[in-house]
Parts: structure tokens; C-alpha cells; sequence
């Protein structure tokens, strides 16, 4: 495994990683309950990569700040994708509650905890 010992690298990482957590939760709602091979292949393959990605950053964030950060941008991402994509409702306060996870996701990384 490489070792990552640069703060910046290690929050691209959480960053990238979070981004393919968007596209992993994606791919599931695409296979259609696993059954179609193309969009489950991705799910797998990006749902891997994404915990790989975030795993290798373990050595300079501390792992709550890490999994807080990765599941939030995850969250976030994929609330988006179904208000765009899918349809999905978009009321007020599913809307604030997404803003408060940014402004948490925000908060851990302005924060330093590195």
C-alpha cells in the first residue's frame, strides 16, 4: 500500500474518494437490485476503489474525521444525483438538512484535523 504523509495529498484523497463514493451509489441504483452486469461491475468496482482511496489516507487524518468527511461528500453527491437524475423531491428541509452535512463536512476539514 503507499504510504501518504502530505496533508494536502491525503484530503485530495478523501475528496476523490468521496467523489467515486458518488458514482459507486449511482451504479447501485442503476444495476437495478444487481441484476443488470455493467452498472453492478461499477458498483463494485468504484465502491473498492473509493475505500482503497480513503484508506490510504488513514495516516495523516484521524479515521472519524476521514469516514465523516467521505461519507458526507457520498451523501451530498448522491442526494444531487437523484434530485437531477431520478427525480427525486427536493423540499425545504431535505435541503437544509443536506446544507447542514456540507457545513459539517466543511467545518472537519476548515478545523485542521490533520
Amino acid at each position: 500500500m503507499q504510504e501518504i504523509t502530505n496533508p494536502k495529498v491525503a484530503w485530495a484523497l478523501i475528496f476523490l474518494s468521496g467523489a467515486l463514493e458518488i458514482v459507486f451509489a449511482t451504479s447501485v441504483q442503476l444495476s437495478n437490485g444487481f441484476t443488470r452486469f455493467i452498472p453492478a461491475a461499477s458498483a463494485l468496482v468504484f465502491g473498492a476503489l473509493s475505500v482503497y482511496l480513503m484508506s490510504l489516507s488513514l495516516k495523516v487524518i484521524p479515521i472519524g474525521t476521514a469516514y465523516a468527511v467521505w461519507g458526507g461528500i457520498g451523501a451530498v453527491g448522491t442526494v444531487v444525483i437523484g434530485l437531477a437524475f431520478f427525480g427525486e423531491p427536493a423540499s425545504i428541509m431535505r435541503l437544509l438538512c443536506i446544507g447542514l452535512i456540507v457545513a459539517g463536512v466543511a467545518g472537519l476539514q476548515l478545523n485542521g484535523a490533520t
